[in-house]
């Protein structure tokens, strides 16, 4: 295996550790009102050092989440291996407007 497989397979993997870390602490299996299985839709797009432009089946689920719930996590995304830049560009990428509250330009 390469470096750089072995980075985005490691980036991949902490990418789910947060996933499932902050659905724990909700004690239900989903995030911002979408499930954990179709926010995985969208790993290969906020993961690696140049990520994937996003598929539709994970633009359709972004049309599905609570986007200033969103918001809220980008700060604890980092600790995890995502690139907050790359994660709060996503919306974006498919056609929606992230929210003021975001903050910053992504």
């Amino acid at each position: 295996m390469t470096s750089t497989s072995s980075s985005i397979l490691v980036s991949c993997l902490m990418a789910m550790m947060v996933l499932v870390i902050v659905a724990a602490d909700d004690k239900t299996p989903s995030i911002c009102n979408v499930g954990l299985t179709e926010l995985a839709e969208c790993l290969p797009a906020i993961t690696g050092d140049k990520p994937s432009w996003p598929t539709k089946s994970c633009c359709k689920v972004m049309h599905k989440v609570n986007l200033p719930c969103l918001c809220d996590y980008k700060d604890k995304l980092l600790q995890y291996g995502i690139s907050p830049q790359n994660a709060m560009a996503l919306p974006k990428r498919c056609d929606l407007t992230l929210p003021v509250q975001c903050g910053g330009k992504y």
